[in-house]
């Protein structure tokens, strides 16, 4: 069972900028789909953005054109780059197989915008 721990996130200001790491444990080569999920207080976990294992990628309507999905296989690690951050895109910001795996859900890393 893959363990998947994210970090990088912070506080910025309107239209700062991070970038997301999601180190896994065990080899990411041979999973098929990874993503990039969130979860603001009150609101459900929402994908952002999915990665294939070809590097075909999907985003969320609201972060395509500021938010980047990456894979290094490499080093076993998924990047998300966002850009142009908004206080919207305030969440605690997972990353997981896609679809998710319950099993695999890790703390997060805790992505605040202020304005």
């Amino acid at each position: 069972q893959v363990q998947l721990v994210e970090s990088g996130g912070g506080l910025v200001t309107t239209g700062g900028s991070l970038r997301l790491s999601c180190s896994a444990s065990t080899s990411i080569r041979s999973i098929s789909a990874l993503a990039w999920y969130r979860q603001a207080p009150g609101n459900s976990r929402d994908w952002v953005a999915v990665i294939t294992h070809d590097d075909r990628t999907n985003y969320l309507g609201s972060v395509l054109g500021r938010f980047a999905i990456s894979r290094d296989n490499a080093n076993n690690t998924v990047y998300l780059q966002m850009n142009d951050l908004r206080p919207e895109d305030s969440a605690v910001y997972y990353c997981n197989r896609w679809p998710a795996d319950a099993r695999a859900w890790g703390q997060g890393t805790q992505v605040t915008v202020s304005s």
